[in-house]
């Protein structure tokens, strides 16, 4: 909070020890009711008046922004006595006669039913060490952890990667490390991040007016727009001169260190950017877009609720009685199961083709072509709308610059062999030279993403999906020119059929244009927290190839 608004002070929440909390809790309660009710006798407003009456009251002196909070605190703090207090001062302002906010939206995802996501309070210990560790450090619980808890190995080791590129000690001051995750979110107009991290930018002292947008931020990061947008959109664009540029002009320039720092940042949340869109994450409850002050009407939402896109039902072809035909549904679920079983058939197959011959180094080359070149054909002919978006183009320059295919107009991007610079042999080793540990963090996250499995595909069990994993991981690489000379590339058309290219294709290159019917239209039979290990494939994958572009061009810069 700021200043002016001193008494109010959110910090003892984190604590782990519950008789801080309660104190804070006391202090918050104590603050907001005096707050309140020196409002309240302009607040004299029946609770039942339309949505159309007098301002809401809360709107004064930041009142609003503080029940926000309290309400996104009852609702998603790890620690029940916070949400249980929280709840209760809610409940008092609103006996004041004040309108408290309620959530808008159906859960973290837009995309997967609240019931089929981790309640919070009903979380078993592990799961609950995890949110407790996150809610810690970040003083919130948000919900791409809690759609990334499906998996909680891999978000473990996400929390400890990001806190400690944020939070601990590192070459950039922290609030450039939240002006560049607000630049990179940004390039994909996500919303969502750039509220987290203007929020968090101002809360470790950064300058507002950097805000208004990247030309009133200092030189020295003005010059890291240019490496921002080919790194999000066509990293194979990058070379050593765009890193001698960066490392070499004077008064503004960046240290090795510091750049490595600054392209590990923008990495993580270009490609955070696609995990956000890809799994559809709503906005956080307290953020714009997640609650509402206006009363809920008879049918439990308002007009303002659907031009926003929160509708209260599904939106499906649905019969006149609201419901899906049972005959349709048996269709669907018909083709789902044989789609699983196709599948594990084409697996099996492929199996036994490898074991009985394997294709010369020639047609293995032609087949990485082949698919590299067939990747710039697959896009989505979807015109529906993607979720809303805030204008954040302020934070960037050059809004036209998006993802390009890599042959148009006749140019030739030279394949970058794996062979020849790799993240193992190459690129880990530089980027914990130059920012200890951060290489040694990035390995694990990789390899648990690449390596997570449950040995499971939709109902069957005790499976092998490891050649259904390098597929995914390999087609992106793919369509980043990236080559495995040992991988044959005629297994992707095999196992990836095109709607679930379309997906993948979309959330890597342009996340903010991810459907929810293009999240709903592949691997239909599966389980949402299997789409969920989808996308964070496609995270760790996307981060990868970026990092392996950039980190490239550093070290024929340093040799």
């Amino acid at each position: 909070m700021e200043e002016r608004e001193g008494e109010v002070r959110w910090d003892g929440l984190c604590s782990r020890d519950a008789a801080s909390r309660a104190a804070a809790l006391d202090n918050i309660g104590q603050a907001v009711l005096r707050r309140s009710e020196t409002i309240a006798p302009v607040a004299a407003v029946p609770l039942s008046r339309a949505a159309d009456g007098p301002l809401v009251p809360a709107a004064r002196d930041g009142l609003s922004e503080v029940l926000a909070r309290l309400l996104m605190l009852s609702k998603r703090c790890p620690f029940p006595d916070v949400r249980e207090k929280s709840e209760a001062i809610l409940s008092r302002v609103q006996e004041l006669g004040i309108r408290i906010p309620r959530p808008l939206g159906h859960g973290p995802s837009r995309f997967i039913p609240e019931k089929e996501t981790i309640q919070v309070g009903n979380e078993d210990a592990m799961m609950h060490a995890l949110f407790a560790e996150s809610f810690a450090t970040l003083g919130r619980l948000d919900n791409v952890t809690l759609v990334m808890v499906f998996h909680p190995q891999y978000l473990e080791s996400f929390l400890k990667t990001q806190h400690y590129l944020l939070q601990m000690d590192g070459p950039l001051p922290l609030h450039y490390r939240h002006y560049i995750g607000i630049m990179a979110a940004a390039r994909h107009q996500c919303s969502y991040l750039v509220n987290l991290h203007v929020n968090d930018f101002l809360h470790v002292g950064g300058d507002p007016k950097w805000l208004n947008g990247l030309e009133n931020a200092p030189q020295k990061l003005q010059n890291l727009g240019e490496l921002n947008k080919m790194l999000a959109h066509r990293p194979w664009l990058i070379t050593k001169e765009h890193i001698e540029q960066l490392l070499k002009t004077e008064e503004n320039s960046w240290s090795l260190a510091e750049l490595i720092h600054a392209v590990v940042l923008l990495t993580h949340y270009h490609s955070l950017a696609s995990f956000t869109f890809g799994c559809g994450i709503s906005p956080e409850i307290d953020c714009e877009g997640g609650h509402t002050f206006r009363p809920p009407s008879v049918s439990n939402y308002c007009i303002c609720d659907i031009t926003n896109g929160y509708h209260g039902v599904d939106e499906i072809h649905a019969s006149p009685t609201g419901s899906i035909p049972v005959s349709i549904c048996l269709i669907k679920s018909t083709e789902s199961v044989c789609e699983v079983e196709a599948l594990m058939e084409k697996m099996k197959q492929l199996q036994e083709c490898r074991d009985e011959e394997e294709a010369s180094q020639e047609e293995m080359a032609t087949r990485f072509e082949r698919e590299k070149r067939e990747s710039m054909f697959v896009c989505s002919s979807e015109d529906e709308e993607s979720a809303p978006t805030r204008d954040v183009s302020r934070h960037f320059e050059d809004t036209s610059y998006g993802y390009k295919d890599f042959s148009r107009h006749g140019m030739h991007v030279p394949t970058f062999r794996v062979q020849d610079y790799s993240w193992e042999d190459h690129g880990y080793s530089l980027v914990n030279r130059l920012y200890p540990d951060v290489g040694q963090l990035l390995d694990e996250k990789f390899h648990i993403a690449y390596n997570l499995t449950y040995n499971t595909m939709a109902m069957h069990k005790d499976v092998d999906t490891s050649m259904l994993r390098r597929a995914i991981w390999n087609y992106i690489h793919c369509m980043f020119g990236i080559r495995y000379d040992d991988y044959d590339y005629g297994e992707i058309n095999q196992l990836l059929d095109r709607s679930f290219k379309v997906y993948i294709k979309t959330v890597v290159c342009t996340p903010e244009k991810t459907t929810k019917r293009m999240y709903d239209s592949f691997w239909r039979q599966f389980e949402h927290s299997e789409k969920v290990h989808v996308n964070l494939l496609l995270v760790e994958a996307r981060m990868q190839a970026e990092l392996l572009y950039a980190l490239r061009a550093i070290t024929r810069y340093m040799t």
